[in-house]
Order: structure tokens, then C-alpha cells, then sequence
């Protein structure tokens, strides 16, 4: 950089004396000084772009080093605290009401192991804000805005556009993880990976239950969607009732829509045959998902109700249309005294969320008559 800026300096110096020169003669620039500043000016404007790529490429550099070395030098000292939290050797965090608020890289490693143990969090439309969350839905059964023909000069028939709201509240969810004094004492054992895959896979099963079937005046799951097929026997479910229940969702919502169902009616499932003796569920190992149908992946859940009569038990759609608010900030509390007879400690962990069904149109389930 030195050597760039003084060969800039010396060029702005010999153009200067060049018309220092002719102004002292009193007379114009002969044609070779004309060549010589034109070439001078090129030149110049050649090593300033070069002094600006290394200057910018200098601040870049400096910029992502500072930032990586304190990512991980802040993500060590927070796993650390956390570590001296959980064996008792650290009173709290940060006090809250319902425990210590842990460090936000933790934090944050929770809710990324509950997307990877929940595929329908995983697929839902997530916040992970806290707060009241509120959304305004169109209301097309009440709405009458539409196109029409129209002649030069004549008026238009106005239509209404209707809006309802949803709103995600805070619903408090707490989850308990008992961790031996001996896995503690360890030093040879990922203790904090350990706590946090426990509180992580609790919050997981508790979530995956919600999303699908909800609990009245609490979270609602995708059973609450009014965009319903009813089956055409009773007490079982044949193909035509499974094309019927793809049908009702928009074909623009197809590309990302699935199959949820529990794990026996998939059973039930595999064993039906078209008129051709082919199973018509199809093992698609190419596309990285277990099972297909109708051309769509197959997810289980133990939470999907069995077929009986009048159990939605069988959900398909674009599962973006569940919203989900969960909460960045996990609340934990470390309970030394209450299992020590056992030679354990609890984590109680607290989470806030909520749950609903926005868009109805993206989510259909499947009615066992």
C-alpha cells in the first residue's frame, strides 16, 4: 500500500510541474505534454481503483476474523457458565421468574434441536419472538370482491373485502430432565450437549403433539383446520378417499404438501393394491424421504389419532399453514435439593408458545365417517 501511494504521489507531482511549466511560458501544452498527462491521468486512475480494492478487501478481512473469533470465543464462555450452572457451581445466570435465562447460544442450539427432532416445527410457519403475535386473515366465504365485464363509462359493482385475526399468544411449557450426579461428575462426558438434547427432545414430543391435535383453550394444531374430507366408508380409508383429501388443497400449495398419519393406519396403508395387485405405496429412497403417496411424502406421528370413526386421522397440505410462536428465551432451573436422595439433579426448562391454524386453505384432513 506505501509503495502505491508514493508512486501516486510522485505521477500527481510530475503532472503538476508539467503545468506549472507551460503556465510560466505562457503557452499551451506541446503534444507530447498533452500524451504525457493524458498517460499521468490513466495511470492515476489505475492505482486509485487498486488503493480501494486493498483498502475495502483489508476492512473486509479484518471484519469476518473479528467477528468468528468472538462467536466462538463467546459461545466457549457461555457453554462454560452453563456447565458451572447445571453442577451447582453457579447460583444463576441471570435471575428470572421461573429460573436463570440461559445464554442465547444455548438458547438457541435448543430450538434448533427441537426443528430437527419435530419435522411438522420444522415445517410450519415458526416465530421465534415473544409477545402477542397478531395476523389478519381474509375471509373468502364473506368476502365478495371479484372481476367482471365492463362497457366504456359504466360504473362497477363495488365489492367487500372481510378480515379476521388470529392472534398467537403465551402459553407457558415447562419440561423436567433428571441427570445423574455420576454423568455430572464425569469429565469425560458432553454434559451440556447432554442437557440440551433432553430439554430439547421433551419440548420436541410436547410440540409434536400440540401441532397435531392441540389442547382446548391452549395451542391448536392442524385438527382445528375446517378444510375437512369426510371418508366414503365407514371406519376405513380407501384411495379415492386419499385422492379427495389431496384435491382439497389449491394446486398451488401441492409442491411442498405432505402426508401425516399414525404409524398403524400407514401400516394399513402399505398393504392396499390397485386392480393390478401393485402396493400403491411407493418407497422413495431417491428423494431422502421413507414413503410416498400419491406422490407426496409420508410422515408418522404417534400423535395422529387411529382410524375410527369420527377421528380425523389422516392430514395433508402445505404444513406452512400452521403458525407456530416459540419463544428465543428458554428459562432454566437447576433443582439440586429435590433429587438428591436419588443422587440426581432436575433441569427444569421453560419455554413460552403458542399455536394456530392461519391459512386454512393449506392444510385438508381426512374425517373417518
Amino acid at each position: 500500500m506505501k509503495e502505491l501511494i508514493e508512486k501516486r504521489n510522485a505521477l500527481v507531482e510530475e503532472m503538476e510541474g508539467l503545468l506549472t511549466q507551460a503556465k510560466t511560458e505562457t503557452r499551451a501544452f506541446t503534444e507530447d505534454e498533452t500524451s504525457r498527462i493524458e498517460a499521468i491521468k490513466a495511470e492515476i486512475r489505475g492505482l486509485d481503483n487498486t488503493i480501494k480494492a486493498e483498502e475495502e478487501l483489508r476492512a473486509m478481512d479484518k471484519k469476518i476474523e473479528v467477528k468468528e473469533e468472538k462467536q466462538v470465543e463467546q459461545r466457549a464462555l457461555d457453554e462454560a457458565n452453563f456447565l458451572k450452572f447445571i453442577k451447582g457451581e453457579e447460583r444463576a445466570l441471570d435471575v428470572a421468574t421461573n429460573g436463570g435465562v440461559i445464554p442465547t447460544t444455548i438458547a438457541n442450539r435448543i430450538i434448533e434441536k427441537v426443528k430437527e427432532l419435530s419435522p411438522i416445527y420444522s415445517m410450519a410457519t415458526v416465530y421465534n419472538v415473544g409477545g402477542d403475535l397478531v395476523f389478519p386473515v381474509y375471509d373468502e366465504a364473506t368476502s365478495s370482491i371479484g372481476a367482471a365485464y365492463s362497457d366504456d363509462l359504466a360504473e362497477l359493482t363495488e365489492g367487500t373485502g372481510k378480515f379476521t385475526t388470529v392472534k398467537l399468544q403465551n402459553f407457558i411449557v415447562g419440561t423436567l430432565a433428571k441427570v445423574s450426579k455420576s454423568l455430572i461428575n464425569r469429565t469425560d462426558f458432553d454434559l451440556v450437549t447432554f442437557v440440551i438434547g433432553k430439554v430439547a427432545q421433551a419440548i420436541a414430543d410436547f410440540l409434536e403433539k400440540e401441532l397435531i391435535v392441540g389442547t382446548a383453550g391452549k395451542m391448536e394444531g392442524i385438527s382445528s383446520t375446517t378444510n375437512t374430507v369426510t371418508t366414503s366408508t365407514i371406519g376405513a380409508v380407501k384411495i379415492d378417499d386419499l385422492i379427495d383429501l389431496q384435491m382439497a388443497v389449491p394446486e398451488v400449495y401441492q409442491a411442498k404438501s405432505v402426508f401425516i398419519m399414525h404409524k398403524n393406519t400407514l401400516k394399513s396403508l402399505r398393504k392396499t393394491k390397485d386392480n393390478d395387485g401393485n402396493y400403491v405405496l411407493a418407497k422413495d429412497i431417491a428423494n431422502g424421504f421413507g414413503w410416498t403417496l400419491l406422490g407426496r411424502p409420508v410422515y408418522i406421528s404417534e400423535s395422529v389419532p387411529e382410524v375410527a370413526t369420527g377421528n380425523k386421522a389422516i392430514f395433508y397440505g402445505d404444513m406452512s399453514g400452521l403458525y407456530v410462536k416459540l419463544a428465543q428465551n428458554v428459562e432454566i432451573q437447576v433443582l439440586n435439593e429435590k433429587y438428591a436422595t436419588q443422587h440426581a439433579t432436575g433441569v427444569v426448562g421453560y419455554v413460552e408458545a403458542d399455536s394456530k391454524v392461519v391459512e386454512d386453505q393449506k392444510i385438508a384432513s381426512l374425517v373417518i365417517q
